[in-house]
């Protein structure tokens, strides 16, 4: 785990901490649920309807479910110049690849990946589907996804803490001087760059390959970014190390967050995550289940497509349901 996930405001630290604390206290091994499929739809449906409040805890396998595919087609449509030149196969490394290389080369790269996966649409309707599924309730969602998915669905926004940063921002790659805690839109400058390599943008954000017209793998040097308080280059905000920006909307977040578990402690509460890997537990996961494992009337559901498990200490008020997190979703509803 990043050290920096302990400098926290207290009360998020407070509840990553408890979720850590809880490895040592699940020592039973784990389950993968005493439900079957329908049974474990069935239990999960009558618990959103009767819980008195839901947390949605949701990772990258959500947004796999949506359609964020970081290989195929949608790799080999808008990043075959660079896989040619890189030897990469997928997105997600390409992002490391281009990170030594010229400005102008390395912006062309994280320009078509920032605007294809947060500002392209969403492939399909897995998040409304989820919105549609809890709006009505007293929800709140905690997420490691940086796609920005959640509120471009409609949740709300006041119910939302993204942890780990967010494709639409940007800042300084030095934020400790006058531009600490501060973080910067970053839609109009992608556009400027994507058009600068020969794309064309759609009515509805859709990035176009015209015809006949080669692409750039550069952008001209004027349009790389630099922080307008302190004339640092620009980086994306993407939590990797100690200088990830947490400025003033992340740190609402973070407070709204640890008050919602402070005011539903001991109440009828769904824990219900969604698509969480291991690479970081300490976000969700293990707070999830020590919250549960606290908590007599809470409840805990895990949707996942590879690793639906609970510990066993909280088997008796668990649901566990494997397979796609979208296909589970409409079965829900």
């Amino acid at each position: 785990m990043n050290r920096n996930y302990f400098e926290q405001p207290d009360g998020y630290r407070e509840t990553i901490e408890r979720g850590v604390a809880g490895v040592q206290t699940f020592r039973g091994g784990f389950s993968a649920g005493t439900l079957d499929g329908k049974e474990a739809i069935q239990k999960l449906k009558a618990e959103i309807a009767e819980a008195e409040a839901i947390v949605i805890g949701a990772g990258a396998g959500l947004s796999t479910s949506a359609g964020f595919i970081y290989t195929g087609e949608r790799f080999d449509k808008y990043f075959s110049d660079f896989a040619v030149k890189y030897h990469f196969s997928d997105m997600y490394s390409g992002g490391f690849y281009v990170l030594q290389s010229p400005p102008e080369e390395m912006w062309a790269y994280w320009s078509r990946y920032i605007w294809i996966n947060r500002y392209m649409p969403i492939p399909n309707d897995t998040y409304d589907r989820l919105y549609d599924l809890v709006k009505d309730k007293d929800y709140f969602v905690i997420t490691t996804n940086v796609d920005h998915c959640f509120q471009r669905s409609g949740f709300d926004k006041k119910r939302l803490f993204y942890t780990q940063g967010d494709y639409g921002l940007l800042q300084s790659a030095n934020p400790h001087g006058v531009s600490a805690h501060k973080t910067y839109e970053n839609e109009e400058i992608m556009r400027k760059m994507i058009l600068a390599q020969g794309f064309e943008i759609g009515e509805n954000n859709e990035l176009i390959i015209p015809e006949g017209r080669e692409i750039s793998m550069r952008i001209p040097a004027e349009l790389i970014p630099f922080c307008p308080d302190d004339g640092e280059p620009m980086t994306m905000i993407l939590r990797s190390d100690d200088k990830f920006v947490e400025d003033e909307g992340w740190h609402a977040a973070s407070a709204a967050y640890s008050d919602f578990l402070r005011r539903h402690e001991g109440l009828h509460v769904l824990f219900l995550e969604i698509g969480v890997g291991g690479n970081t537990p300490v976000i969700i996961k293990y707070p999830f289940w020590q919250m549960t494992n606290d908590n007599e009337n809470a409840v805990y559901a895990c949707l996942n497509y590879s690793e639906a498990v609970c510990p066993e200490q909280i088997e008796s008020r668990s649901i566990v349901i494997p397979g796609d997190s979208g296909e589970m979703i409409k079965l829900l509803l």
